[in-house]
C-alpha cells in the first residue's frame, strides 16, 4: 500500500491562499467518505489532515455490516490478502450466558463484518479518495473558519507543521466546509456551535494484544463490565470487547457510558488492566503478550451537537456526535453522513440561486434525522436503563436465553435493522422508531 501524494505548498509563507470548492477537515473515515464521493463527481475538493498518516486512532477497530455497506459505496473491493479481517458476527457473553449471533440478512446491508486497524483503515479510505481526485494536505492544522460580512463560512485559516515545527499560516477559500474534526469539532465549536449537554458521552478504553484466537471470525462483546473476577466483583456501568484483527492480533476495550455529557467517574487504567486480567485464559491476554499502550477516548452520542448545517459549514460523523448509543459505533455512521453530505453538496453546487442551494444542504439536516434521529432516540432510552448495571445484569441473566428476542436485540443494537420492510423484527424497531422522538 503506497501512500498517497500529498498536496504541498513550497516555501510556505504566511498569509498563503489556496481556493477550492469544498474543504475538507479531518482526513478520518467521515474525511474520506465525503472527499471521495465529491471527487467521484469531480468536486475540487481539499482535504486537511493535521497528523501524517499512519497515525493511530483510539476505536475498536469492529466493522458492522453497515460499514462494510459503506466501504463498497466509496468503491473498495476488500479481500482477505489486502488486510481485511471478515467475521460472521458476535459471541455475547452476559448473565451466565454465551451465545452466538450471526449477522443477519437484511435487505440493504451485507452478511458479513469486518475488522481492521484504523491506523490501516484510514490510511486505505483516504488512499480511496486520492485514487478519485481528491486532494490531501498533512501537517495542516485548522485554527478556525474564515467568514463573509454576513456570517457565512467561506473557508478555514490553516497552520501548517512540518516534521513538528510550524512552518507557516494560510487560507483555504471554499464555497462549503465539512468539519469531520472527530470529537473536539474544533471548527464546529469556533463558530459557535457547541454540544448539547442532554446528550450521552461514552469513554472507550482499548489496547492491542497478541493472542492465539486472534485469527477467529467471530467478534466477542461482554455485556457486563466487572471490577475484578466475574461474578465475585462490582457491577460498572459498560461494556467491553475483544475483536480478532487476523495475523494473531486483537483489539481488546471497554466503555462506559453516562447519558449525559458529565463522563462517568471511572478509574480506566486500573479498570482496564483488572478486567484484562480476568479474561478467559483461551485469549492468552496478558502483559506480556500487549502491543503498544492502552488509550482512552470519549465518543459523543446521539447527535451532540446542533445544527449540524449551518451556512456554509457542514458536520460530519464525531463532529456531529454521530455515535450509536447503542454500542458505541462510530464508523458506518460517520460513512454514512459523509457520503449523504457529499451528495447534498452536489446537489447545492447545481442550484441557480442561494436560497435553492440552502434548501439543498438544509436536506442534509432532515436525511441524518431520517436516518438517526429517532433511532438514536431511543438509544438514549437504552443508556438510561444500562446505566443502572444490576439493570444490564437482569436484563442479561433472564434475556440472552431467548433466541427470538436476541435476534431482535441484536438487529436493534448493532444498527442491522432495515429501515423498509425486512423481517418482523426488522418490522418492530421501525414501528419503535416512528413511535420516537425524531429531533
Amino acid at each position: 500500500m503506497s501512500f498517497p501524494q500529498v498536496d504541498s505548498l513550497k516555501g510556505l509563507e504566511d498569509h498563503v491562499e489556496t481556493k477550492v470548492t469544498v474543504a475538507v477537515v479531518g482526513g478520518g473515515p467521515g474525511g474520506a467518505s465525503v472527499a471521495c464521493h465529491l471527487a467521484n463527481a469531480g468536486v475540487d475538493v481539499l482535504v486537511l489532515e493535521k497528523a501524517e498518516y499512519p497515525r493511530e486512532k483510539v476505536c475498536g477497530d469492529g466493522l458492522t455490516p453497515a460499514a462494510v455497506r459503506e466501504i463498497l459505496a466509496m468503491g473498495i473491493n476488500p479481500r482477505l490478502e489486502d488486510g481485511w479481517m471478515f467475521n460472521r458476527g458476535l459471541t455475547v457473553i452476559g448473565g451466565g450466558h454465551e451465545i452466538f449471533l450471526p449477522w443477519t440478512n437484511s435487505v440493504d446491508l451485507p452478511e458479513y463484518g469486518m475488522a481492521r486497524q484504523r491506523t490501516e483503515l484510514d490510511l486505505r479510505l483516504i488512499l480511496q479518495a486520492v485514487s478519485a481526485g481528491a486532494r490531501l494536505r498533512t501537517g495542516a492544522n485548522v485554527l478556525g473558519v474564515l467568514t463573509d460580512d454576513d456570517g457565512r463560512v467561506t473557508g478555514v485559516e490553516v497552520q501548517a507543521r512540518r516534521d513538528g515545527r510550524i512552518a507557516g499560516r494560510y487560507q483555504v477559500h471554499a464555497e462549503y466546509v465539512v468539519d469531520c474534526g472527530g470529537v473536539a469539532a474544533r471548527v464546529a465549536t469556533g463558530y459557535g456551535i457547541e454540544k448539547r449537554p442532554d446528550r450521552p458521552i461514552a469513554v472507550a478504553a482499548r489496547a492491542y494484544f497478541r493472542s492465539p484466537r486472534g485469527d477467529e471470525d467471530w467478534m466477542e462483546s461482554h455485556l457486563e463490565l466487572w471490577s475484578g473476577k466475574r461474578n465475585a466483583s462490582e457491577l460498572l456501568p459498560g461494556y467491553g470487547w475483544v475483536f480478532p484483527l487476523g495475523n494473531g492480533l486483537v483489539n481488546v476495550g471497554l466503555g462506559s457510558v453516562s447519558s449525559t455529557a458529565q463522563a462517568t467517574k471511572i478509574n480506566y487504567r486500573q479498570v482496564f488492566k483488572t478486567w484484562v486480567d480476568n479474561l478467559p485464559e483461551e485469549w492468552g491476554i496478558s502483559s506480556e503478550t500487549q502491543v503498544g499502550q492502552m488509550r482512552s477516548a470519549a465518543l459523543p452520542m446521539a447527535i451532540n451537537r446542533k445544527p449540524i448545517y449551518r451556512r456554509g459549514l457542514v458536520l460530519v460523523g464525531d463532529a456531529a456526535g454521530l455515535v450509536s448509543p447503542f454500542n458505541g459505533e462510530g464508523i458506518s455512521s460517520a460513512l454514512t453522513s459523509g457520503r449523504i453530505a457529499a451528495e447534498q453538496i452536489i446537489q447545492a453546487l447545481g442550484r441557480r440561486d442561494s436560497r435553492a442551494a440552502h434548501a439543498a444542504m438544509n436536506l442534509y439536516t432532515q436525511r441524518v434525522l431520517d436516518e438517526y434521529g429517532s433511532y438514536y432516540n431511543l438509544g438514549r432510552i437504552f443508556v438510561k436503563l444500562i446505566e443502572n448495571p444490576r439493570i444490564m445484569h437482569f436484563c442479561t441473566k433472564y434475556g440472552l436465553d431467548k433466541p427470538h428476542l436476541m435476534i431482535w436485540v441484536h438487529k436493534l443494537l448493532s444498527d442491522g435493522f432495515a429501515r423498509e420492510g425486512g423481517d418482523v423484527y426488522d418490522r418492530i424497531i421501525q414501528l419503535m422508531c416512528r413511535l420516537a422522538p425524531r429531533g
